[in-house]
């Protein structure tokens, strides 16, 4: 197993077979901050320099996938820059850009030449459920929660979520997921066409890579050509969606849901 990169926040490393696994270690839920963010550009731009034959996408922690965007952060910032008398409107506009960033990230694992698979466990929700929803496939044991909670902080989701599910499962699920913020757990995904069939606790790694080395067997330019006939970027509904989250971020209760939600002692106080 030879190591391509190691941070903080996540490893990432290759085996024999030319299958890569980038496994999630950010505590306590693998949340996506700015450290998370750079450093999964630090991965787009060695897998694409040097393409694996599959990349797993998983987490170190049993319980959590991804709990989504660190939204401490993003309030802590945002009272940063208020306190120093930037307008809302300013910090609209920081928020753009990050999520920029962010969309380009998950626009590059979206569109690699080569497959990947989301090895999921626990909480996969918000921003986490949206990374997951870049890959091709996913694989899940049956601890497995996913939701979309934005609207409980008067947001949507803002980096893809929307247009990649309903890419995979159509308007009416995301309508459901979304304006009920309820969670779904892994036999519902599973119904839903979102997962493979449910496993056993722990066992969810095991058939991810199982999957990727199959995967793996297949010449690179001819999986490459597969995967663009089966999964176009929905550019239109990327962008709307990104306007919607930036228009949205100004709204005086967002500031109030992330001042509670940062006050909060819960690993997800919006559930």
């Amino acid at each position: 197993m030879l190591t391509l990169l190691e941070e903080r926040t996540l490893t990432l490393t290759r085996d024999e077979d030319g299958v890569a696994t980038l496994t999630l270690h950010a505590p306590p839920a693998n949340e996506i901050g700015l450290e998370v963010l750079s450093a999964l550009e630090h991965v787009l731009a060695l897998v694409r320099a040097d393409a694996p034959r599959a990349l797993v996408i998983a987490s170190q922690n049993p319980s959590a996938f991804s709990a989504g965007a660190d939204l401490r952060e993003l309030h802590r910032e945002l009272e940063k820059h208020l306190a120093e008398g930037q307008t809302m409107q300013a910090g609209q506009q920081r928020v753009a850009t990050s999520l920029d960033r962010l969309h380009a990230v998950m626009d590059g694992l979206d569109l690699v030449p080569f497959p990947t698979i989301a090895a999921i466990s626990g909480v996969c929700m918000g921003g986490g459920f949206e990374l997951a929803l870049t890959c091709d496939l996913r694989v899940c044991d049956k601890s497995a929660r996913f939701a979309f909670p934005e609207l409980r902080l008067g947001l949507v989701p803002g980096w893809g979520g929307t247009a990649r599910l309903a890419r995979e499962c159509g308007q009416a699920i995301v309508r459901d997921l979304l304006m009920t913020g309820r969670t779904i757990g892994a036999a519902r995904a599973f119904e839903l066409g979102l997962v493979q069939s449910p496993l056993a606790r722990g066992e969810h790694m095991n058939a991810a890579l199982r999957m990727a080395k199959q995967a793996a067997h297949f010449a690179p330019h001819a999986m490459a050509a597969a995967k663009a006939l089966t999964k176009a970027l929905p550019e239109g509904a990327l962008a709307a969606e990104k306007r919607a989250f930036v228009d949205l971020f100004a709204h005086p209760t967002v500031r109030e849901a992330l001042a509670r939600f940062a006050g909060s002692t819960d690993l997800r106080p919006y559930l």
